[in-house]
């Protein structure tokens, strides 16, 4: 059995079949180019792949040793980062309840199916910077790759917790990323286009964003992304390709229907005491607030992200006088689509939008054109442009579109300090990196050495 274990032929035949395989579900045949060097690895050995060793020595030194399983270890890792999991942790509150600060996680990048790198040439372990740099690169565009996703275990479906690239994190202004360069230069260029016009200097918005663009470019260091070197982000997809979103006072409706809140969903609240303050250490302790979630309107009164078994809770409290939920109807000028005329939409109250799906068709009017005008532009390569008020793309009057890619809708379980698509739009789908799977590690800011460790959430399943 030892010797034909032994066999170069047998090994040759196991880790071709095995690449052939793996080839089959990339669904590249380009790689079948590599079969060759396996073949000379295992059968003709005309080349000396493994140039770190000594040709024909048996025992290698300690130190060629180290380098063997150092080069071992780095390209398992790579592959399993790439093709299977990758670890992430949660750094804001945005998810929580759900997904609290400080967990740490798994996230599967075979349940949607592993989309290959645009940007395949990259330092090991690292994402877009090289550490302990400013904006030095950690990846080259030497070789840049389409999108593509291999198959996955499953689909996306509607309440998955999801990581995904930052759609408008395309351009970053280095040192300054939050928020996103282009709320940065919406909010610039009203205050700008206020100024000008108190000068008696009118100008329209777009005229406003393209002057302040060239500012800015001149006073900051403003780089672009690909697509799999932008920020991590992760939510919770609550809106698929096809449906029709609504918020009404903080409540989701899909199609028309009240949507499925997750368990831990929480709203921002007003509590109101009788005059004596409450414990923040009794809040921390009881209720599970964070002391950075603890805001002070008054004396009286206080400001706290609350899931409804928390409200119920605080009520208990005997210097508690009343809770009520905050509904944020103003209208905000950086809610999506940007445009507070012909969508006066706030956090709270938003919609009705429709979720484009792919092969879907829109028709195109001035007053839809926000809602999609960067995915046409943008997600989708297209030049769009509005000449006497008819909508251009590539050069061509346009009266429709049909999309080319799904679309995602995703928002934060803690819905009133939440910076998700109701602050900057849809997700496309190959922004999509994996589904959030399995906490290993949970560690609680507030709390110092083994007590900073939260033991009941460690190696749980993500739902």
């Amino acid at each position: 059995m030892r010797e034909i274990l032994r066999n170069k032929w047998l090994k040759f035949g196991i880790v071709v079949v095995v690449y052939l395989l793996w080839t089959l579900w990339v669904g590249s045949w380009w790689l079948l180019l590599l079969v060759p060097v396996i073949y000379d690895i295992y059968i003709s050995q005309k080349v000396h792949w493994a140039f770190w060793k000594k040709k024909g020595v048996e025992k290698q030194t300690k130190v060629v040793e180290w380098i063997d399983a150092l080069i071992f270890a780095v390209v398992a890792a790579t592959l399993i980062r790439m093709f299977l999991f990758e670890a992430y942790t949660i750094p804001t509150s945005s998810m929580e309840k759900s997904m609290l600060v400080g967990d740490y996680l798994f996230v599967s990048k075979v349940a949607y199916g592993p989309k290959l790198p645009n940007t395949p040439l990259a330092v090991p372990f690292t994402h877009h910077t090289l550490p302990f740099t400013r904006s030095a690169k950690a990846y080259s565009e030497a070789i840049k790759w389409p999108y593509k996703r291999i198959a996955g275990t499953s689909r996306i479906k509607r309440n998955d917790i999801i990581v995904f690239n930052f759609p408008t994190g395309d351009t970053v202004i280095v040192g300054n990323e939050n928020p996103d360069y282009y709320s940065q230069v919406r909010s610039n260029a009203r205050s700008y286009q206020q100024a000008e016009q108190s000068r008696g200097i009118n100008m329209t918005r777009q005229e406003a964003e393209t002057k302040v663009k060239e500012l800015m470019k001149q006073r900051l260091e403003i780089i672009s992304r690909p697509v799999d070197k932008r920020e991590n982000y992760i939510k919770r997809g609550v809106g698929m390709p096809g449906d029709t979103i609504e918020l009404r006072e903080g409540q989701l409706f899909v199609n028309g229907m009240p949507a499925e809140n997750p368990e831990n969903l929480q709203y921002d609240y007003v509590v109101r005491t009788n005059g004596t303050p409450l414990n923040k250490k009794k809040l921390k302790e009881d209720i599970g607030i964070s002391f950075d979630d603890m805001g002070m309107i008054s004396s009286t009164e206080y400001v706290f992200p609350l899931t409804g078994e928390m409200v119920e809770k605080l009520k208990a409290y005997p210097n508690v006088k009343e809770i009520r939920r905050n509904v944020d109807a103003g209208i905000n000028p950086e809610i999506f689509p940007f445009d507070p005329v012909r969508y006066p939409w706030s956090v709270d109250n938003f919609g009705p939008l429709y979720i484009p799906k792919k092969g879907d068709n829109v028709e195109l009017s001035l007053d839809v054109l926000p809602l999609y005008e960067r995915i046409i532009s943008v997600y989708e390569g297209n030049k769009l442009d509005v000449r006497d008020s008819v909508i251009y793309i590539n050069e061509q009057p346009a009266k429709d579109y049909t999309f080319q890619m799904d679309y995602y809708w995703m928002m934060g379980d803690n819905r009133h300090r939440s910076a998700d698509s109701r602050f900057w739009g849809f997700v496309p789908e190959d922004h999509i990196v994996g589904k959030a799977y399995f906490i290993w590690l949970s560690l609680d800011k507030d709390k110092s050495f083994l007590s900073k460790i939260r033991w009941k959430r460690m190696f749980r399943f993500v739902h």
